[in-house]
């Protein structure tokens, strides 16, 4: 019954995809269609962006970067701050635009057109995890801050980067990283072409291992294997590509601990408070991605298969809840979160040049679907990983439907508008794995229109002003939508079923200009509403409403290629976020990041030196409502340095937290209890940046 009406309300929402359609056929076709490839073509947007914030990453930018972690790719985008709280082998924690994302909420983050972002996740809603991610088969990263484009829906509230991997390399590469602390990385990638008989496009294969124990007094004892193959025709606008993804990780993991536990002695800054916690973690998909471009023309269409599954290990509250339960911590507040998830989407796109009197106009209409099976997904009581008891233990069926349309159309030789809207549609069905568990009755769908829209007026041959407003939203939890009591205390009928999909509003004005030859400069001033700040937590199984927010920023961006040898970059953020409702406890926003800093200089000439340093300012945030704990700032310095032997041989060094800088990569504030103490106590828990440390990376081309 819920399916039919599911289908009854899509015909209504493709009824605008016909109207869209038939507006774009009234208009008088063109002979040829403006360049609508991905606005990704090269890192000077000038004229095909649709906002100030929207830019790109080429992969050539971060092969010269010292990258820690896979995840640390996304720190190109000018604002956003990758970090760990964890193992290396647990999805990353990201900031942007005052928001605490996470493991990935509110921003959406794609691989050649795959969704990463994870719904109802056992961890955390929209959890990414890119250490499957090999940085040196990227291609580029394209991304768009704030929810201004109708092709980006879920998780795309403060932003998107949707990431490419190559085609084809030149040659083969074998590359070999040794470190301290146990650090070995190899890597095998190459391309091929095939025999004539078998087709004209070319091989690209990547296989990646990575064993480390870090410097944590608990080895975290890392093991890595990765994978990579891919068959692909022509170019990402006029071709074909087929893709297959084979990833699994485990580890042993440092969780963060409190910091009174660090002053009294009881354990040292890189120790552990539980040797057990970690986690098991695999990945392995298929995907295809298709692409057509004629003369006044442009299609596109993608689909995926993705099997992956996670058991994660953590314990952040240490004794409290067993002290609570039974006087004594005998079992510790170990916990188990545990997913085995099957899922499959698709996306298609038409772009349509074409005329409206002297007006050049490019339609475009794109439809996206994805559906998500989840059984189990679990949360778990544990000890020394061994399961005691089931907090609760479900089966999920997500569906998602979404259809979007978009018109550029260039008024003047100086003024365009780029107008979208977009529709969506969710379907949750949630079900206990035991039929004599309570079950979980609520809301079983949501749909959401959200409206787009962008001027921008070319000032200059090399100056835009962009004036942008837009409607977002993401997702809740499946089982938030269908949640009518705690699952720690089913008699207790307190708790509400979630909305399935939350609004978000966003107001931009940006400015992108070349200063100087070579310097490309990008400024934007932001804001951001949200209706609530509705999140799953995993940990404990149910939902928190938070009030509605308001957050406000500006950013300011910079390339500068001075020469041939000296490159140099700087990104400057600061927003400030707060609940619009006021309240006794206050109206600062947990984790909220106010100021971030990037910047770095790279150097590179015809001979065998090469040189990158970059430093990373990552600001102070409060951790709870009324401001009076805050989080310290820190500062981190890396640098690689890179010897070519021969053309084909070079070596790297890469120092990274070059000054030994004793920060935190992450902070929190909450209560626990440790073994011994007679009440739980609000404290700081901090994860420590990891010391200074050197990789030393040989590697070899041939053909």
């Amino acid at each position: 019954m819920h399916w039919l009406l599911f289908r009854r309300r899509w015909r209504s929402l493709l009824a605008i995809g016909v109207l869209a359609t038939r507006s774009a056929g009234a208009a008088e076709p063109v002979t040829a269609l403006p360049n609508i490839e991905v606005r990704a073509a090269a890192e000077n947007l000038t004229g095909l962006a649709g906002a100030g914030s929207e830019g790109v990453v080429s992969g050539q930018r971060l092969a010269s970067m010292p990258l820690l972690r896979p995840g640390e790719v996304l720190e190109m985008v000018p604002g956003l701050i990758v970090t760990q709280h964890a193992g290396d082998g647990k999805a990353n924690q990201y900031f942007l635009r005052g928001f605490n994302l996470d493991h990935g909420t509110d921003f959406a983050t794609s691989l050649d057109g795959m969704p990463l972002n994870m719904p109802s996740h056992a961890h955390g809603q929209g959890y990414t995890d890119l250490n499957f991610v090999i940085p040196e088969l990227i291609e580029q990263v394209h991304y768009r801050k704030g929810p201004y484009s109708a092709e980006d829906g879920d998780f795309a509230s403060a932003g998107a980067a949707r990431i490419s991997t190559r085609r084809q390399l030149p040659g083969h590469l074998a590359q070999m990283s040794v470190g301290p602390n146990g650090y070995q990385r190899g890597l095998l990638a190459g391309s091929f072409a095939p025999a004539s008989s078998l087709g004209a496009g070319h091989w690209l294969y990547g296989l990646e291992f990575l064993n480390h124990n870090g410097p944590w007094l608990v080895p975290e004892n890392n093991r890595k294997l990765n994978g990579l193959l891919r068959y692909s025709e022509g170019s990402a606008s006029h071709g074909f590509s087929v893709s297959a993804m084979a990833y699994r990780n485990h580890w042993t993991s440092t969780d963060q601990i409190p910091q009174r536990a660090i002053d009294q002695g009881l354990v040292p800054r890189f120790g552990s408070l539980d040797p057990t916690a970690g986690g098991v973690t695999s990945r392995y998909s298929v995907s295809g991605e298709w692409a057509r471009k004629t003369s006044d023309s442009q299609m596109k269409a993608n689909a995926w298969l993705l099997q992956s599954g996670l058991d994660l290990w953590s314990n952040f509250e240490y004794c409290m809840a067993d002290i609570q339960a039974q006087g004594n911590c005998n079992r510790g507040d170990q916990f188990q979160q545990s997913e085995r998830r099957r899922a499959a989407g698709f996306a298609a796109s038409q772009a349509l040049g074409s005329h409206w009197g002297e007006r050049e106009v490019i339609h475009t209409l794109g439809v996206q679907g994805r559906q998500d099976h989840l059984s189990p997904v679990g949360l778990f009581n544990t000890t020394q990983r061994e399961i005691w008891n089931r907090v609760r233990e479900d089966r999920i069926a997500q569906r998602s439907l979404s259809l979007w349309a978009q018109t550029e159309v260039h008024w003047t030789p100086t003024l365009r508008s780029i107008t979208g809207l977009r529709a969506d549609a969710y379907h949750f069905k949630v079900h206990a794995v035991k039929a004599s568990e309570p079950t979980h009755p609520g809301q079983p769908s949501a749909q959401m229109v959200t409206p787009k829209l962008a001027l921008i007026w070319r000032a200059r041959p090399s100056t835009e002003l962009y004036l942008n407003y837009g409607h977002g939203f993401h997702s809740n939890d499946a089982r938030g939508t269908t949640l009518q009591f705690d699952p720690s205390a089913p008699s207790d009928p307190a708790l509400k079923a979630t909305p399935g999909l939350v609004r978000t509003v966003g107001q931009e004005l940006g400015l992108r200009s070349q200063i100087l030859p070579g310097w490309q400069s990008t400024l934007a001033l932001w804001q951001l509403a949200s209706a609530s700040e509705l999140v799953f937590v995993g940990d404990a199984g149910t939902t928190e409403a938070a009030r509605p927010s308001r957050r406000h920023g500006v950013e300011w961006s910079n390339f500068y290629r001075l020469n041939r040898q000296w490159a140099l970059d700087m990104d400057l953020a600061w927003s400030q976020a707060r609940f619009k409702d006021i309240a006794p406890e206050g109206q600062r926003i947990p984790g909220a990041v106010t100021t971030t800093a990037n910047m770095g200089v790279t150097y590179e000439d015809a001979g065998p030196w090469s040189a990158t340093l970059r430093w990373r300012y990552f600001g102070p945030r409060p951790l709870n409502e009324n401001g009076s704990v805050q989080s310290p700032s820190s500062g981190l310095g890396n640098l690689r340095l890179g010897y070519k032997m021969s053309p084909r041989t070079r070596f790297s060094l890469d120092v990274y937290n070059l000054l030994n800088s004793a920060s935190n990569d992450i902070a929190y504030w909450y209560a626990s209890q440790l073994r011994g103490e007679a009440q739980p106590v609000s404290d700081l828990h901090v994860h420590p940046t990891e010391p200074r440390s050197l990789r030393l990376t040989w590697a070899h081309r041939w053909e």
